[in-house]
């Protein structure tokens, strides 16, 4: 897990340009957007919640960040969890049991990236209901 403010993404060089400077300025209206032939994003707004599970990809690096609001994102390694639903390959997520190690926990707000490698399950979407417009970039491995 990497996080940071956006102003730093150059900083790291597995982030395509096209990815880079989607994010330096994405657009405003929510939809899915394909950046390039390898990598897309998605712009939602929705509410956090507390019922969030952990989930992981195999097929792509996540970027989320915020556009508007806080939430908190938990994460753990893949490694100590047991599969709660099997690997959808082409939805490329699985879904983990919450585990009994306590997870590390990021608090996103605007321009504040994590950036979620596959072997890293996180629970994305988590708060007090609060409303929140969010950027999921998809970077392909």
């Amino acid at each position: 897990m990497i996080t940071d403010n956006i102003k730093n993404l150059k900083n790291y060089n597995l982030v395509p340009e096209t990815v880079l400077n989607f994010l330096m300025n994405p657009p405003s209206d929510i939809g899915h957007y394909e950046i390039d032939d390898k990598n897309f994003a998605n712009i939602d707004i929705y509410n956090t919640k507390q019922d969030c599970k952990f989930e992981a990809h195999k097929k792509y690096i996540d970027i989320q960040m915020l556009l508007e609001g806080f939430e908190e994102l938990d994460y753990i390694s893949v490694d100590s969890l047991k599969i709660n639903e099997a690997y959808d390959e082409k939805r490329d997520v699985m879904f983990f049991e919450t585990p009994e190690k306590t997870p590390d926990t990021l608090q996103l707000e605007p321009y504040k990236f994590a950036l979620i490698y596959p072997h890293e399950a996180h629970r994305p979407q988590m708060g007090n209901g609060q409303q929140v417009k969010k950027v999921v970039v998809k970077i392909r491995v």
